[in-house]
């Protein structure tokens, strides 16, 4: 789940980290009121979107498309110019190297205080699942060219890993301040800096804290003036105020109405429809047919408990993509009944009208209950003992594959 810089950025204040002062606007009066509510004389008006490369963006109005401004961040020196940027960007469409070509609608906009700036660095903090750790990075090459000093210089980018039972140690930020070259007050701030960070990363349950840049201001103060922020889902339980923080305009509608629904979707680009029970199995069943050489369309998992009018929808969710060629039906019956689901799949081809090939490999509970019914019907259904040959089947069956 992520959220806006502008909620990110109250998160690190809250939690003791500095920002500077702003303002979260939605027209472009309230961009105006911010710059003489600030009372700074240079500010930053910042489009809001669900992804990175505001900077280097453009925007583009939504009906003709004609270029309207370069750049989703502007630095204003003036109420006119707060007014000017705020129109451009305000219900255009922001297109970055992280939107696609598609873009994104702005509909938020965040004016922020000027700030002083002696040097720009790079942080981020992500969950490291490989080494059971969370990994810091931090370069001196901070700003918009990040992505390109990743690529070409990678030696320039630092990184610690910190043992979430032994938490951040006072030695790795000393090293990692070091490595950015900070001493005196600066490196003092640094770490201060560094541990309040760590511990709204861990308490706030986030998947990534990316702070581009992190600034070093003339008084050697560190603060951060961006807030890239997202959270693992499967602690929403702890976090009640999470729906508070949701813009649901910036999430995929279809997977706003699966979540309603209590199914588990992620729309891909591939061709191949899937539906499955359970996570570990939803992503082997992937995997299975990437090996046959097709490409899944969605991560589907449907859950161990699901009846047959969410078996409907999980159809219908996978047929609103106009890219899916072929669907694969893979169901392990445990807490899940393997007839539940044939009854399900037969009662959804016939009320949405199937017309793309249907691969169904059911096993587990009720699953000779669950073949009879599939084998009786009349419908155009390709049954699969396991789930190599259900891959392989629905590969060939839309003219691909190995």
């Amino acid at each position: 789940m992520n959220i806006h810089e502008y909620q990110g950025k109250a998160l690190l204040k809250q939690h003791g980290v500095p920002v500077l002062e702003g303002v979260h606007c939605t027209t472009v009066d309230q961009a105006v009121a911010a710059y003489d509510h600030l009372g700074s004389k240079v500010v930053a008006v910042k489009s809001q979107i669900h992804a990175g490369g505001r900077g280097k963006g453009n925007l583009y109005a939504p009906d003709s498309g004609d270029l309207v401004m370069e750049g989703g961040v502007k630095i204003a020196f003036s109420k006119d110019e707060v007014q000017t940027y705020a129109t451009n960007i305000l219900g255009n469409i922001l297109v970055t190297i992280q939107t696609g070509e598609e873009g994104k609608l702005v509909r938020n906009l965040y004016v922020e205080s000027g700030c002083d700036i002696a040097h720009e660095y790079y942080l981020a903090i992500l969950v490291d699942r490989e080494n059971k750790s969370v990994l810091i990075m931090a370069s001196t090459e901070g700003g918009m060219d990040i992505e390109h000093v990743a690529e070409t210089t990678p030696e320039k980018i630092h990184k610690i890993s910190v043992d979430p039972n032994a938490g951040l140690m006072g030695y790795q930020k000393r090293d990692l301040g070091l490595a950015l070259g900070l001493t005196g007050a600066a490196h003092k701030a640094f770490a201060k800096a560094l541990t309040s960070m760590y511990g709204m990363f861990v308490s706030s349950d986030c998947a990534m804290l990316e702070i581009n840049p992190l600034v070093r201001t003339a008084d050697d103060e560190i603060v951060a003036l961006d807030a890239k922020v997202s959270f693992d889902e499967n602690a929403e339980f702890r976090h009640k105020n999470w729906d508070d923080l949701r813009d649901l305009s910036e999430e995929e509608e279809v997977e706003i109405r699966a979540k309603e629904t209590g199914l588990s979707y992620v729309k891909l680009d591939g061709n191949i429809g899937c539906l499955v029970n359970g996570a570990g199995l939803a992503m082997a069943t992937m995997d299975v047919i990437k090996l046959y050489g097709g490409e899944p369309a969605n991560f589907l998992d449907v859950g161990g408990g699901a009846n047959e009018e969410q078996v409907k929808t999980a159809f219908s969710i996978i047929l609103e993509d106009p890219n899916v060629k072929g669907i694969l039906v893979n169901i392990f019956g445990g807490i899940m009944r393997c007839d539940i689901i044939a009854r399900g799949v037969i009662a959804a081809t016939e009320a949405l009208s199937l017309d793309v090939p249907l691969v169904v490999r059911l096993a587990g509970t009720n699953v000779d209950e669950g073949k009879a019914i599939l084998a009786e019907s009349t419908l155009n259904i390709h049954p699969a003992d396991d789930l190599a040959e259900g891959a392989q089947k629905i590969v060939n069956l839309i003219g691909g594959g190995n």
